[in-house]
């Protein structure tokens, strides 16, 4: 993307572009949209038998006895609750233990003093979010480099389709760790609302060659082909840097529970439709959207859906299941995903958001400036600088790595 020119001559000129290259741009967009239609009446209909989200035990992972079956259904739904990874007393002793590492440490006099510094969810965000700006308590890193993390994760990744031909986009049995937040929501809290959006790029997805590699099959080839989990060219994305946008790349968002909570509780919502992006790409594209516009995308940003642009898909917009303390959620990085706006539940609502990124080459990039955020106690790169922990007590050190934590970071 050209630094001369403004945005709006980019969008012009990129939209341009793939339109000239998309003569049956139409045609396109209709068949993407009955095939839409078809998923997001599947979704209701599974909402009214039960639930859309799948649901597995980890212990079933463990045996292998996952069937064929349920691993298409995932990568057909692109979102999984994972249960029973973690026992409920460890992460009883977790959540207490992050609770007081915030108290201890007088977290909350610290955010007011640093207010403003971070604009992660932009215009997303109904109000200040309960999102805690700390990355290295001793749960966190303990959840990130234990076993059952690891053997959910590669387990999660090889539902991945790697390229037929060449090497494998990355390596789904190696993790590289990433360092997200916390979530500590209050009953009755109305300050977190997320509007519905997508995470990992936003007008980049129309402007960026490296974008249209992964969408070629709905841009320039045959849409049917188009495979929301071939890995092919995913971890080549160039996407504009920002405090909103991950560095690395991701299989998978996440978070493990801390608390029990479902809908009504503050939670996570989804659109449990793997194949969405591509109805989205070419929406941006139509004639009723400006010349200089792609359905309100703003650089540095998430993607969000608006009720104007994006109505079909948005009517399976569903409430995840109920979950329990140590049940773990996972949704593939197209889902679009948001919180509710209102906690109505009577506990606590609290997470530790760890995801999935494999072993890369981009992720092992961002290992080289996550290492020195990790031992000086500074915010990870991906996030604003707010360094709440470099004077934290009972941060977790260096000498508290596992070899699996001292691998999943880079050190050997």
């Amino acid at each position: 993307m050209s630094s001369n020119e403004t945005l709006e001559q980019q969008i012009i000129a990129a939209k341009r572009d793939l339109r000239g290259r998309i003569p049956d741009l139409e045609a396109r967009f209709a068949e993407e949209t009955e095939r839409l239609r078809i998923e997001v009446a599947a979704v209701q209909a599974e909402m009214r038998a039960g639930h859309a989200i799948v649901e597995l035990d980890f212990a079933d992972i463990q045996a292998g006895t996952i069937s064929d079956e349920t691993r298409q259904r995932i990568r057909r739904r692109g979102v999984v609750v994972v249960r029973n990874v973690f026992d409920a007393t460890r992460v009883a002793g977790w959540n207490e233990t992050l609770m007081r590492y915030a108290t201890d440490n007088d977290y909350l006099t610290k955010q007011a003093e640093k207010a403003g510094l971070d604009n992660y969810f932009g215009g997303l965000a109904s109000g200040k979010p309960q999102i805690y700006g700390l990355y290295w308590s001793r749960p966190q890193m303990e959840a990130r480099q234990s076993e059952e993390l690891s053997d959910v994760r590669s387990w999660l990744n090889h539902l991945w389709h790697q390229p037929t031909e060449g090497a494998p986009e990355f390596d789904p049995d190696q993790e590289c760790m990433y360092a997200d937040r916390i979530r500590q929501r209050e009953p009755g809290d109305a300050s977190l609302g997320l509007s519905p959006h997508i995470d990992g790029g936003s007008v980049e997805r129309w402007l960026d060659p490296s974008f249209h590699q992964v969408y070629r099959d709905v841009l320039f080839g045959e849409p049917a082909a188009y495979d929301p989990f071939n890995a092919q060219f995913r971890t080549g994305t160039k996407e504009i840097p920002s405090p909103a946008v991950c560095q690395m790349f991701r299989t998978y968002q996440g978070w493990t529970a801390l608390t029990r909570q479902g809908p009504g509780d503050g939670t996570l919502n989804v659109v449990p439709i793997a194949r969405s992006a591509p109805w989205l790409i070419l929406r941006a594209l139509l004639d009723d959207v400006a010349e200089d516009d792609l359905c309100r995308a703003k650089p540095g940003r998430a993607l969000g859906l608006f009720k104007e642009f994006h109505d079909l898909l948005m009517q399976a917009y569903v409430p995840i299941p109920e979950v329990n303390p140590g049940d773990t959620v996972w949704w593939h990085p197209d889902v679009v995903h948001g919180v509710e706006n209102e906690h109505r539940g009577s506990g606590y609502s609290n997470v530790m958001y760890i995801g999935a990124a494999p072993d890369c080459d981009k992720n092992r990039r961002f290992l080289e400036i996550l290492r020195p955020a990790f031992e000086a106690g500074r915010s990870s790169p991906d996030f604003a600088p707010e360094d709440y922990e470099v004077d934290f007590k009972n941060r977790f050190e260096l000498g508290d790595l596992t070899a699996l934590g001292r691998k999943q970071l880079g050190y050997n």
